[in-house]
Parts: structure tokens; C-alpha cells; sequence
């Protein structure tokens, strides 16, 4: 039986829109909106949408780093860590001093490998820079060769250590980033876009180096990205973000080849199709414009694009509800 992790419960974010000669608030981006969903122990938890739907700003709500990065950012709802013997806690209730602890527990690998290196730090002080915050009980002699041994299980050879981020390249980057996010073995580990600026071949070695990570230690990923091949590839569960809301979960299966939401089928429908035999699926093409969030429409956010779309559509936001494809989908409409 699976054993919650991390369970989000009514997640919003607004960042705040300033203007005028005194910078005035004027108006607030609704970047999250009341989203929802679990993440297990040892499980991969894919997150895909559209740029600008709010993916991102899910996984860093979720370390809760947004109100130190975004000064008068407001968010609401909870983010429950679970423990293993059952402890519940908010993180989103915790002060920065007190989520040190969890920042432990919680990694993040980041999508760009060229900027989120210091440029100034070597291999070794990179990857070792996490043990010394969270485990300053480690000697010096214990940190580096944990460093080493972090760099061989990613494929890195012991005698980069003493190098720097430039000379390497966007794949070797991105595993020098892996082996600092698994540096104070944390039980989930957010993944934003970790190949999406990685040529097609390194990005299957990372990927395949990633699931073989995660069988070895046991973590669980939530891995956000557009490349839906890819999250099928690494994900038992998929979640379909529009809008900052969350249209549909469900398994890697029901949700890839059998989508039940409408904007799912349009997004599953975009999916390149390496094999000829199979490229005969009708590729679903949305009307209009995606509308900003700084003024979403009423009722359903993707009701302005949607073909199946009724007035009643305006008049309240679906909730996710079990279907009989077995994923839970925002849209009463379907079935």
C-alpha cells in the first residue's frame, strides 16, 4: 500500500503587479489556484502544461523558498510533509529558520545547468556545500569523500572535483547537479525541467541515470516538464496543469494514451510520432487565445478554448472528480 509523502492540499499563489509613480499594487497574477494532489514514497509524479501555467511555481511553493525569492507574494493552503512514522507538518507554516530541517528532505534540480552552478565554487564545493549546512557533525575528511563517492554514482569521474562549472559540459553540469541534490538523501526530489536544455541523447542518459538513482536510494521525484514522452517514460502518475489549476491526474497509462479531459486530449494529441505506422492519430488543434492570469475567465479556465464548452461552463471551477478512466478529471462534461 502506498505511504504518502508530501500531500498538497489547496495551493494558490498570486504574485502581486505594481505600477504607477509610487509602484502601487494594481492588480495580482493568480500564478497557482487552488491546486491539489499526492505525492507517495518512492513514487514519480509527473507535472506537465503549457509555459506559463504555473508548473514551476508549484515545485518552488512546494520547498516554500517563494516568499524569501518574491517579496509580497501571497500563498495559501497547505503542503503536508509526512513523516515516516506518521508526523505531519506544514510547510508552508514554518519560518525560514525552521525549514532548514525539511530543506534537507526536499532537493530541487533545476532546469537551466548553467546558471544554477556557481561559477566561482569547484565540483567539490558544490556537491559538499549541502553537507556542511545540513550535517555540520561531518568532518572534513567525511564530506570529501562523500563528495567522491556522490560524483562516481552519477557517472563523474573522482578527478573532476577540483573543477569548475565551465568546464563542463550541459550534461555533466546537470549530473553535478543531481549529486548535489542527493548529497543529504533527501526522501522527494523536485525536478524542474531537468533535460529540457540537454541535446536528445544526453537527456536519455540523465533520465535513464535518474530512474537508476531512484531505485538505489528510494527518493520520489515530482518531475516537471513539457516533453510528454519524457514524463511517460518516468512517471507511474501524470498531472495535467491549465491556467494554475490542475485539470486531471492520473496514471502514466490512462492519462498518455487515453486522456479524458479535453485539454489533455488536445496536449497528448501535439506528441510527436516516431513511428509511421502510428501517425495516422488526428492531431486536435485549439481555437483562440490562452487568456493571461492576470485575468482569468470565470467558472473554467480553459472554457474560452474548450469545443465542448456550455454556458454553465461560466457559472463555477470544476473540481477534480474520479471518472470511470480511472483519473480524476476537472470537466463534468466528460465521462
Amino acid at each position: 500500500m502506498s505511504q504518502p509523502l508530501l500531500e498538497v492540499k489547496n495551493l494558490s499563489v498570486r504574485f502581486p503587479v505594481h505600477g504607477g509613480v509610487f509602484q502601487r499594487k494594481v492588480a495580482e497574477v493568480r500564478a497557482v489556484d487552488d491546486v491539489s494532489f499526492i505525492i507517495n514514497r518512492g513514487e514519480t509524479v509527473g507535472l506537465v502544461g503549457e509555459s506559463g501555467c504555473g508548473k514551476t511555481t508549484v515545485g518552488r511553493a512546494l520547498i516554500n523558498i517563494l516568499r524569501h525569492i518574491s517579496p509580497g507574494v501571497e500563498l495559501s493552503g497547505e503542503v503536508i510533509y509526512v513523516e515516516k512514522d506518521g508526523t505531519r507538518t506544514d510547510l508552508l507554516a514554518l519560518s525560514k529558520s525552521d525549514m532548514v530541517r525539511y530543506r534537507s528532505k526536499i532537493q530541487m534540480i533545476f532546469q537551466d545547468p548553467y546558471s544554477s552552478l556557481n561559477a566561482r565554487m569547484s565540483v567539490k564545493q558544490i556537491v559538499g556545500e549541502p553537507l556542511e549546512i545540513h550535517h555540520p557533525e561531518m568532518s572534513k575528511k567525511e564530506v570529501e569523500d562523500k563528495v567522491l563517492w556522490l560524483l562516481e554514482r552519477v557517472g563523474l569521474q573522482p578527478e573532476y572535483a577540483g573543477r569548475y562549472p565551465h568546464e563542463f559540459s550541459g550534461g555533466q553540469r546537470q549530473r553535478i547537479g543531481i549529486a548535489r541534490s542527493l548529497s543529504t538523501n533527501p526522501d522527494l526530489i523536485i525536478c524542474d525541467e531537468p533535460v529540457s536544455a540537454l541535446d536528445v541523447s544526453v537527456q536519455a542518459q540523465v533520465i535513464n541515470l535518474m530512474e537508476d538513482l531512484q531505485k538505489e536510494f528510494g527518493m520520489s521525484y515530482l518531475f516537471i516538464a513539457h516533453d510528454l514522452s519524457v514524463v511517460y517514460h518516468i512517471s507511474q502518475r501524470i498531472a495535467v496543469m491549465y491556467l494554475g489549476s490542475m485539470v486531471e491526474i492520473g496514471s502514466a497509462d490512462n492519462v498518455y494514451f487515453d486522456p479524458t479531459h479535453p485539454y489533455s486530449r488536445a496536449l497528448i494529441s501535439a506528441v510527436p510520432e516516431p513511428d509511421p505506422k502510428r501517425r495516422d492519430k488526428k492531431r486536435i488543434v485549439l481555437q483562440g487565445d490562452i487568456p493571461t492570469p492576470l485575468n482569468k475567465p470565470s467558472g473554467c479556465g480553459f472554457r474560452t478554448r474548450c469545443p465542448m464548452a456550455t454556458p454553465e461552463c461560466a457559472a463555477a471551477v470544476p473540481s477534480l472528480v474520479l471518472k470511470n478512466s480511472g483519473a480524476h478529471v476537472a470537466c463534468p462534461l466528460v465521462d
